[in-house]
């Protein structure tokens, strides 16, 4: 696995607080995002697997993809309690191990943010998922303003990817989605502050263009 994979002092922080995250809101977050889903799903950049207690009993198999040694072995573990069948695998969001169209649904949570190219990541979410399928996604986003502007420049000058195991505040990840294969059926846009600022997030549904 690439060392752009491995961020052993981020995993092991984002993971000692996330319980307080999912506390003031994260949790819900999860589960509106993941209200209906059905069938066989791929999760991509699954983390320390804090989706798993929130998928219904519609799914049939979560394939988690997550690449950070750390978070893989959380997540792991999160697997032998989940109400649902959950198998995590090491692999990328560019190069996801599965076959064309092999689930009913991909899942993309907080994880858009920090991979190498999202259109490279949204076209191999298309790939995986069959026709028709869809693409549920909880994510933050660049904000408007002079709080766009901020991001922008911490992303610029490599600040926020640096403290942040290659996250990207500033991106569009909205625009990303319906210019890369997707039609976007929903989404809710909020802030939510989950640490010393607001920043703003959305969750929606989009659909895999024929």
């Amino acid at each position: 696995m690439p060392d752009t994979a491995r961020h052993p002092i981020f995993a092991r922080l984002y993971a000692a607080s996330s319980a307080g995250v999912e506390r003031k809101g994260g949790a819900e977050h999860r589960a509106e995002m993941l209200a209906g889903v059905a069938g066989r799903v791929v999760e991509v950049g699954a983390g320390n697997g804090l989706n798993f207690g929130h998928y219904p009993p519609t799914v049939s198999e979560v394939v988690a993809v997550e690449p950070e040694p750390y978070l893989r072995e959380r997540a792991e573990d999160a697997a032998r309690t989940a109400a649902v069948d959950v198998r995590v695998v090491d692999g990328l969001a560019d190069a996801l191990p599965a076959e064309d169209a092999a689930f009913d649904a991909a899942v993309a949570s907080l994880v858009l943010c920090s991979v190498p190219d999202q259109a490279d990541a949204l076209a191999e979410l298309r790939r995986v998922v069959r026709p028709n399928g869809e693409l549920r996604f909880y994510e933050h986003v660049v904000a408007a303003g002079r709080r766009g502007a901020l991001q922008r420049r911490l992303d610029d000058w490599g600040i926020w990817p640096r403290l942040t195991g290659g996250c990207h505040g500033a991106r569009d990840t909205e625009a990303a989605i319906a210019a890369n294969g997707w039609t976007i059926e929903r989404v809710r846009r909020f802030d939510f502050k989950a640490g010393p600022a607001a920043l703003p997030h959305i969750i929606g549904v989009a659909r895999r263009d024929a």
